[in-house]
């Protein structure tokens, strides 16, 4: 019963690849995605370490027990509506009182965003052009 109702148009990585995103323990960081941010795992591997592909939507990403630092990295992620976006996370249980959408400019594009910090510790930006 997938109720996605807020589009992820597009993502970007912090670091280098949106489908190998670093968590410490693959097993309690999945909980968070599919509960409040509405992913689903649609792929497992455990070669050449733990891993899951998580999708919402036509969107997809990837957790990985890869060794890597979960709190220097995450994704900004373009949305269709932004509070759309957050109401969505917060009916879903996040715990994230609303900070005032901030306004942010990169390169030419103005973007209206909030943060959200899974607690695996990767940091997420939701993001809608303006």
């Amino acid at each position: 019963m997938e109720t996605t109702t807020v589009l992820i148009k597009n993502a970007w990585p912090y670091q280098e690849d949106k489908m190998n995103l670093p968590v410490h323990n693959l097993e309690t960081a999945i909980p968070f995605y599919e509960t409040i941010m509405g992913f689903q795992v649609v792929v497992r591997d455990d070669t050449p370490y733990k891993s899951a592909t998580l999708s919402k939507g036509e969107f997809q990403m990837g957790l990985a027990e890869n060794g890597g630092d979960p709190t220097q990295d995450g994704c900004f992620f373009e949305v269709d509506d932004l509070e759309k976006a957050f109401a969505e996370l917060k009916a879903n249980g996040l715990e994230k009182g609303l900070s005032e959408f901030q306004r942010q400019t990169h390169g030419t594009t103005e973007w209206n965003v909030f943060f959200v910090v899974a607690p695996d510790g990767l940091c997420y930006c939701y993001g809608e052009r303006q």
